[in-house]
């Protein structure tokens, strides 16, 4: 893969609001306690300081961040309730619609698209709710990717390392969060897209049970795996968003069974990352390791699926523009596109005895752990990861342990280890279907142990 040189997204110049002057003034530095707008600008700050070396964010807007805060203060002032997310700035990952603006899903292609007529459901919610869009985040072309290197608006990189991968495909997402830039993003997650920036990036995410949020307003990619979820820096702030996006889920249990996922979840880990599960098991006293049968099949079959209804989606652009499209993603769509049907079908038998496999092993425990990406962020000049003693592209490997997961549908929460001045690395806490309320109530318990948390970027 070619190497990319950094740069910073170009955002058309057009002049300053009086507001927006007076954000620049002001510095965006608290100042005691803060206004929405107060709010507001310091996450502008944080983005004009931050985004040019990170390239996290693909379009600002402050003009409409400002005048949205403005008329949340404007509420308050009246002694109105604006919402458990009041002020609150918050990004969405570039394939949300937002109403007035071409939803691009990462390909430059798209940048001509009708602007979108109304916001996505899940950004609506969270408007409604007090929060305040301050822009749209960078990502894999269509989502298909585990990196964000995007040939159309640039990489992402790493806030703990520059020279690294973000992840993918919402790799914009979970940058910005770990950059201080935003508090909460949304991103999805159809193989890992979530859970692998989430690791990688070193903050919390969830990919919720398989339709367990709305999807109205998202550009697809794999019907039978879509997924959107919240980005934060902790566990409390997920939970948070993760309820006012529509979140449901049977009541928690405060004793959970838990169990250490092996086998294929084993293999190609990095010491350090099986040594914080160690730490973890640890803790608890122990746990059992337990086994999914056939995971290598699952991701296989995963792939398949993906590349399928991936290829089928976008075939009539392909015929009538491929050139449009970044070479790497338009040769794995065609490819795609002319799988047989018996494969799909095969495909989808396996997924029903896999997932059954997997509610048998649910009878007995209620957590299984295990790693999100099994090593820290690969370089952006050499994204290459070492798997079972081969060298394969970051790009489509990263996802080894979160595509079999998706595959069949189950919650999980990515949960970063702590390790204050390292690398990030990251697990995953898996449930069954709807258990979300369970797999928050073990993530804060594990937050408060010390044993997960934020580690924040190097200053």
């Amino acid at each position: 893969m070619p190497t990319e040189s950094r740069r910073a997204i170009k955002i058309p110049l057009r002049r300053k609001t009086r507001r927006e002057y007076a954000c620049l003034d002001r510095g965006g530095g608290p100042r005691g306690r803060q206004s929405a707008v107060e709010i507001a600008c310091s996450a502008l700050a944080a983005i004009s300081r931050d985004n040019a070396s990170l390239v996290a964010a693909t379009r600002v807007l402050a003009v409409e961040a400002l005048d949205a805060a403005a008329a949340i203060d404007a509420a308050v002032a009246r002694g109105e309730d604006p919402g458990p997310l009041a002020g609150i700035p918050f990004g969405v990952k570039d394939l949300f619609d937002v109403a007035g603006l071409a939803t691009t899903a990462g390909a430059g292609m798209r940048r001509d698209a009708a602007p979108a007529l109304r916001d996505a459901e899940a950004v609506r919610r969270l408007k409604q709710a007090g929060a305040v869009l301050v822009a749209t985040l960078n990502m894999d072309e269509f989502a298909y990717g585990f990196a964000t290197i995007n040939a159309a608006f640039g990489t992402t990189r790493n806030p703990h390392d520059r020279d690294r991968i973000a992840g993918g495909s919402s790799g914009g997402s979970a940058a910005a969060v770990a950059a201080g830039m935003l508090p909460l993003t949304l991103g999805s997650d159809t193989n890992g897209s979530i859970r692998v920036p989430a690791g990688l990036c070193g903050v919390y995410g969830l990919k919720p049970t398989h339709g367990g949020l709305p999807m109205d307003g998202v550009f697809p990619f794999v019907d039978s795996f879509d997924d959107i979820g919240p980005f934060a820096k902790s566990v409390a702030d997920l939970r948070l968003a993760w309820q006012v996006l529509g979140g449901s889920a049977e009541q928690a249990n405060p004793t959970p069974r838990v169990a250490r996922l092996g086998g294929w979840f084993a293999r190609n880990v990095a010491p350090e990352l099986a040594g914080g599960i160690d730490a973890i098991g640890a803790h608890l006293g122990g746990v059992p390791i337990v086994e999914l049968p056939q995971v290598d099949t699952a991701r296989s079959a995963a792939f398949l699926m993906t590349a399928v209804e991936g290829g089928t989606r976008h075939l009539p652009e392909l015929r009538r523009r491929a050139s449009g499209f970044d070479p790497q993603t338009r040769d794995r769509l065609i490819a795609g596109a002319l799988m047989p049907g018996s494969a799909y079908r095969a495909a989808e038998r396996f997924r029903a005895w896999f997932g059954a496999e997997a509610e048998r092993l649910f009878e007995a425990y209620d957590v299984l752990i295990a790693p999100s990406a099994g090593v820290e962020a690969p370089l952006v000049d050499d994204p290459m990861i070492e798997v079972d003693g081969a060298r394969v592209p970051a790009r489509a490997h990263l996802g080894i342990y979160t595509q079999p997961l998706s595959f069949i549908g189950l919650p999980v929460i990515a949960a970063p280890l702590l390790r204050p001045g390292k690398l990030p690395l990251g697990i995953q806490l898996i449930g069954k279907p709807g258990a979300e309320g369970t797999l928050f109530a073990f993530a804060e318990h594990l937050e408060a142990a010390g044993l997960t948390g934020f580690s924040p970027p190097p200053s």
